[in-house]
C-alpha cells in the first residue's frame, strides 16, 4: 500500500470544509474494520485513508500549519500503513474503570508475545512497535502489524480460509473469527498493496 504524500494532507481551512462528510465517511470505514478480542481489547485495522484521516485530525488539533509540522506529522502516521502483504492495526486496552488502569496494564505486560493472526491454522505473530514499549510498563494504545508474506495472504484472500485474530497471553486469552465485512475490508488493503 502506497504511503501517504505531504501534498495530500489539507490545510486547515480546506479541511474544515470537507471535515463532516470525511469524518462521517471514515466511520463507515472504520466499523467492520474494529474487531474485538474479548472485553478488553479492540483492533482498528489501519489503511491509507485511516491514516490521512488521523493526520488530518492531528494537525487540525494541534493547529500545525508549516509544511515541515506536516511532513512530520506524515512520517510519523506513516508507519501505520500496512506494506504489501502485511495488515497493520492500532490495538486499544479499554480499561472503564480509571482506578483499574494501570493494575490492568501490568497484568498485560508481555501481550507483544501473545498476540497473532491465525491464517487456515498458520500462526502470524503480531509485530509490536518497540517505541512504545518499556521495560515494565506498557502502553494502553498499542501499533501493531501482521506480516503475512505472499502465500499467507493469497490466503486471507480464499473466503474459504478461516482467518482468526488471537491473544494467548496468561492473563488474557481470547480470539476472534474475521469474516463477513471485517474479512472484506480487510481484503481490500491486500489488494490495494498488490
Amino acid at each position: 500500500m502506497r504511503k501517504v504524500e505531504p501534498s495530500e494532507i489539507l490545510d486547515l481551512i480546506a479541511y474544515e470544509k470537507v471535515r463532516p462528510e470525511f469524518m462521517a465517511r471514515i466511520i463507515e470505514l472504520k466499523r467492520p474494520r474494529r474487531i474485538t478480542v474479548g472485553d478488553r481489547l479492540t483492533f482498528i485495522f489501519e489503511n491509507r485513508d485511516t491514516v490521512i484521516f488521523q493526520i488530518q485530525e492531528m494537525t487540525r488539533a494541534e493547529r500545525r500549519v508549516s509544511p515541515e509540522a506536516i511532513a512530520e506529522e506524515v512520517d510519523v502516521y506513516n508507519e501505520l500503513v500496512p506494506g504489501r502483504d502485511e495488515l497493520s492495526a492500532t490495538l486499544m486496552i479499554e480499561i472503564p474503570d480509571s482506578e483499574e488502569i494501570r493494575p490492568e496494564l501490568n497484568r498485560l505486560i508481555g501481550i507483544d508475545e501473545h498476540v497473532l493472526l491465525d491464517v487456515g491454522g498458520e500462526k502470524v505473530r503480531a509485530q509490536f512497535d518497540d517505541k512504545q514499549f518499556e521495560e515494565e510498563r506498557i502502553s494502553a494504545v498499542q501499533y501493531v502489524r501482521f506480516p503475512l508474506g505472499a502465500a499467507l495472504a493469497q490466503a486471507v484472500r480464499d473466503p474459504a480460509t478461516r482467518v482468526v485474530l488471537k491473544v494467548d497471553h496468561p492473563a488474557y486469552e481470547a480470539s476472534q473469527c474475521i469474516d463477513g465485512a471485517s474479512r472484506a475490508s480487510l481484503v481490500a488493503d491486500l489488494e490495494a498493496g498488490d
